[in-house]
C-alpha cells in the first residue's frame, strides 16, 4: 500500500496521531513492533496498551489541568479520550478504565480504518517522507542510536515503575472498606487499608530493608521522575513522608471506629468487571518475592493475591526544547516529527495530546497550509510550550501538564478562584484558536 505519512510506534500518541491524520483523509502506516519483538514493560500487542495505572487521573475540568486537558481533546476528536469514556470504571472523579477493554477499542478502531495500514515490524532507521517517531519511553536501541547520530545529543533517561495489581477477592474487607475522600459525592470508589501507627513503622522498615532490584552499571545514575517515584524511594525520603503522600488519611473516616486511620493504603478499580485492583501510588522496585512478603503485611492485604506485581524498567526521552520546533517537527531534518513520552511529556494523557498535535500539525502542513500552535493559555499549549520551549535544555526533565506551565492570571484574580480563572481562560481561548 502507498501511504503519505509513516508512524513509528502505535502507543498512546502513535495511535492518536493515526487517528488524527487518518481523520483528515490522510493516509499512514503505522509500525508497532509489538506482534514481532516484545518489550520490557508491555504484557500484550494490543496498540495503547497502558503500562502502569489504569487511569488518566481527574476529569475535573473546571479546577485541574489534566480534566481540563481531557475536555480539550474531546473537542478535538480524541481517539483515545473517546475509547477511554467508553470503557470507564468507577474511580470517583478520575477517569480509569477497564485496561484490556479500552485496549481492545483503540486497536479496533486503527485496524478498522480505511486510511491506516498497521504493520507489525521493527523500525531501526529514520524514515526519509513524512514521519512521527512516537516509539515512547522504550525505544529500541538502534533506533534511539539513529536518533542519536542525527542530533548529536545522548538521550536522557530515567526509571518508571509499575503498582502491583490486587484480585478484589483475596482483599479481606472485614478489614478493608470502601469510601471516596471525605466521602466525595455519593460515590464510594476506592478501598482503604487502614494502618495503626505501629503497623505503619514496621511496613516502612520493610520497605526500606526489602531487597530491591539491582542496578545494571549503566542505570546507575539515571534519575526517578518525581510523578512515578517507588513506594521504598518515597519512604527513604523520611519516616513521615508516606503519610502525606499515597498513604495519606485525611478524610477517610474508618466505619469500624469512627476516626481516621494513621495511614492507610487505597486500591482503585482496575477492569469493569470490579476483579482487579491497582494499589494506588505503590510503584516499586521490590524484587518479586519481597513485594508478596512486604505488601502482605498491609491490614486487609494478608491473603492479597496478585494479577501483576510491580515492576521497574528504563525510560528515554530527547532533549526536545532544543532540538524540536515549535510543531514537533525535528530542526536538523524537518520530515520528522516526534510526539508522545519520547519527547519529555508525562503521563498518558499528556502522551495522546501530543500525538494529537503532531497528527494536525502534519495534517495541515501536507494540506498545505501552517497550523498555529495551540495558545499557551490551554492545556494543549502549555504542555506544547514546555517541550519545545521548556527553558536549558540540559535540565529539562519530564512533566506531567500542570498549571505552573500556563501563564499566569491578572493579579486581581483572586487566589480562591485562580483554578477557575485557568480553565474559564483556556476553554476560552480554544474555542478562538479551534475556529482558525
Amino acid at each position: 500500500m502507498t501511504y503519505q505519512v509513516h508512524i513509528i510506534g502505535g502507543g498512546l500518541a502513535g495511535s492518536e496521531a493515526a487517528w488524527q491524520l487518518a481523520e483528515a483523509g490522510i493516509t499512514v502506516r503505522l509500525s508497532e513492533m509489538r506482534g514481532l519483538e516484545p518489550t520490557a514493560a508491555h504484557k500484550t500487542e494490543q496498540l495503547a496498551e497502558l503500562v502502569c495505572s489504569n487511569s488518566f487521573r481527574s476529569d475535573d475540568d473546571t479546577s485541574n489541568a489534566v480534566g481540563l486537558l481531557h475536555a480539550e481533546m474531546r473537542s478535538m476528536g480524541s481517539l483515545i479520550l473517546r475509547e477511554a469514556d467508553k470503557h470507564r470504571v468507577p474511580a470517583g472523579s478520575a477517569l480509569a478504565v477497564d485496561r484490556d477493554g479500552y485496549a481492545a477499542g483503540v486497536t479496533e478502531a486503527i485496524s478498522g480504518h480505511p486510511n491506516i495500514t498497521l504493520v507489525r515490524e521493527r523500525v531501526d532507521t529514520l524514515p526519509d517522507g513524512p514521519a512521527i517517531i512516537a516509539t515512547g519511553p522504550l525505544t529500541a536501541a538502534a533506533l534511539a542510536e539513529a536518533v542519536g547520530a542525527e542530533t548529536g545529543e545522548e538521550a536522557l533517561a530515567f526509571f518508571d515503575a509499575l503498582a502491583p495489581i490486587v484480585y478484589h477477592e483475596t482483599i479481606d474487607m472485614d478489614v478493608a472498606w470502601m469510601a471516596s475522600r471525605w466521602d466525595k459525592g455519593d460515590t464510594k470508589d476506592y478501598i482503604n487499608c487502614p494502618m495503626d501507627k505501629e503497623q505503619y513503622l514496621k511496613f516502612v522498615d520493610a520497605l526500606l530493608t526489602g531487597e530491591k532490584t539491582e542496578f545494571k552499571e549503566w542505570e546507575a545514575n539515571t534519575p526517578y521522575f518525581d510523578g512515578c517515584m517507588p513506594i521504598e524511594v518515597m519512604a527513604s525520603r523520611g519516616l513521615e513522608t508516606l503519610r502525606h503522600g499515597p498513604m495519606k488519611p485525611v478524610g477517610l473516616d474508618n466505619p469500624k471506629t469512627g476516626r481516621w486511620p494513621y495511614a492507610v493504603v487505597q486500591l482503585r478499580q482496575d477492569n469493569a468487571l470490579g476483579t482487579l485492583w491497582n494499589m494506588v501510588g505503590f510503584q516499586t522496585k521490590l524484587k518479586h518475592a519481597e513485594q508478596v512478603r512486604v505488601f502482605r503485611m498491609i491490614p486487609g492485604l494478608e491473603k492479597a493475591e496478585f494479577a501483576r506485581l510491580g515492576g521497574l524498567h528504563r525510560n528515554t526521552f530527547i532533549k526536545s526544547p532544543k532540538l524540536l520546533d515549535t510543531s514537533l517537527r525535528l530542526k536538523s531534518r524537518p520530515n520528522i516529527r516526534f510526539a508522545g513520552q519520547i519527547t519529555g511529556c508525562e503521563g498518558y494523557i499528556e502522551s495522546a495530546a501530543v500525538g494529537l498535535l503532531a497528527g494536525r500539525f502534519l495534517a495541515a502542513e501536507l494540506a498545505g497550509r501552517e497550523m498555529a500552535p495551540p495558545p499557551s493559555t490551554t492545556a494543549l499549549g502549555a504542555l506544547l510550550n514546555h517541550i519545545t520551549a521548556g527553558g536549558d535544555a540540559t535540565t529539562y526533565q519530564p512533566m506531567n501538564v500542570n498549571f505552573g506551565l500556563f501563564p499566569p492570571l491578572p493579579e486581581k484574580v483572586r487566589k480562591a478562584d485562580r483554578k477557575r480563572g485557568y480553565t474559564d481562560r483556556a476553554k476560552s481561548d480554544l474555542a478562538t484558536w479551534l475556529k482558525t
